[in-house]
Parts: C-alpha cells; structure tokens; sequence
C-alpha cells in the first residue's frame, strides 16, 4: 500500500521514497507518493523521478491493487530497482491546473444545482454533465454567479467520515456516475466555505485549492447536448 502523501498536503512538490516493487506492465511502486493516481475524473499526476545514477520521467500515475499507486515510467526507460530511495518531483503547474479545475467544478455545480452524470478536469478547462433537459436561459448570469463565488476566497478544507455515516446522508452524493472513493472504512469530505456558511460539502477524493480565490477568472464554455436529459457544459481558465 502506498502513502498518498497529496491527501496530506496538495502542495507538496517533491518528496523522497522508496520503490517497493515493479509492476509487469513496467511501471513503479513507491512506499509514499506525491503523485495523485487517475480517479474520479482527475488525471494521474506526471513529473520525474530521480536516484543516485538514474533519472526518469512519469508520464502517468494511476491506481494498482491493494491500494498501490503505480507510476508509469516513460517508454524503454531504465528502472530503479526495488529498494532503492528516490527523488519525487512533481509537474506542478499541470496539478494545479487541475486544482484549480477540480474545485472550480464544485463550485460550478452550486451555481448549477442539478444532479451530475459525470465530468472531466484538465490542467486548463474542464467539464461537468447535467441531468438538465433544457440549456441554460442565461449563460452570463451562470458565469457571473460562479465568477462571484470565486472572487469571495471561500477557504476549502477537507473532514472524513465513515461509509456508514455516508450511507445515512446520501444527498451528499452529487455525482451519479463516480461512486465515492471507498474501501478504507473512511471516506473524505471535501467543504466549499465554513461549517457555518456552507457552500458545498461532497465526498471527493481528488486535489484542491487552498482557497477559492486560487482560482481565477473562469470563464463558461460551450453548453452541449448529450442526449434528451443531458447538458454538458464546460469551464476554462482565464489566466
């Protein structure tokens, strides 16, 4: 099992580790991981791993058995062996387009309070998709509303809670098609604002601003028809 160190702290660009196996398919396996793994529609980190004589890239990060996170090593490269300590370093501008993605998106489905049938993050823009059978009278009021939200640098913080006490609130589930991340017995909460003035509570188990205010402008994309009662709208950073 590997240590997300990202759930720790999102922030954290680098950090040490040793490889504890390789898989068949050639990738690698860490004791702690600074790279977040694909899941829940956030891409696996990239970035570089380094040791005494050897460096590679990483071009991909996903999910193994038993709670291992794999690094996909960039094609015919030479391989750390097992046991040895190495350098993790993480592509930080992509994680935190993906940040400020991730979050934008929470908020997005505040402004749009309609169930979610699934979603996509990009480093630069990002998407959700609406149980919603009509499109959006007003595009710009949606972008302003969001925009407005924002720019109140609303504080993000996480909490955890069991699989049992979820099971008991679940209207805190939004997204139909991703189930909560389960399986440790404890599933995280991710808040929008503060535990009195509430904007957004959901389980998720990505990476995330600190604050709203990391951000920045967004600006509402395309809103596209995805079947009878679907809408796909998308979001992009400004700067």
């Amino acid at each position: 099992m590997t240590d997300p160190l990202f759930q720790q702290d999102a922030y954290l660009r680098t950090a040490a580790g040793q490889v504890i196996s390789h898989t068949e398919e050639g990738g690698l396996v860490l004791n702690q991981s600074v790279f977040y793994p694909t899941g829940g529609g956030q891409p696996g980190d990239t970035g570089a791993l380094s040791w005494d004589g050897g460096h590679l890239s990483i071009i991909n990060t996903v999910k193994g058995e038993a709670g291992a996170i794999v690094l996909i090593p960039e094609p015919d490269a030479a391989l750390p062996p097992v046991g040895a300590d190495v350098s993790q370093s993480l592509d930080w501008d992509r994680r935190m387009g993906h940040m400020r993605i991730h979050t934008a998106l929470h908020l997005l489905s505040v402004v749009l309070p309609l169930p979610v049938s699934g979603g996509a993050i990009g480093a630069e823009k990002g998407r959700l998709d609406f149980n919603m059978p009509e499109a959006p009278e007003d595009k710009q009021a949606l972008e302003d509303a969001l925009n407005a939200l924002i720019a109140r640098d609303l504080e993000v913080t996480e909490r955890w809670i069991t699989d049992a006490e979820l099971d008991a609130q679940p209207d805190l589930v939004k997204t139909m098609s991703v189930s909560p991340p389960r399986g440790s017995g404890r599933i995280r909460l991710v808040r929008i604002g503060t535990q009195s003035d509430q904007i957004d509570l959901q389980p998720c188990g990505g990476t995330h601003v600190n604050r709203t205010g990391e951000i920045g402008a967004i600006r509402l994309g395309k809103v596209e028809k995805k079947g009878k009662q679907n809408r796909r709208v998308y979001i992009h950073l400004v700067g």
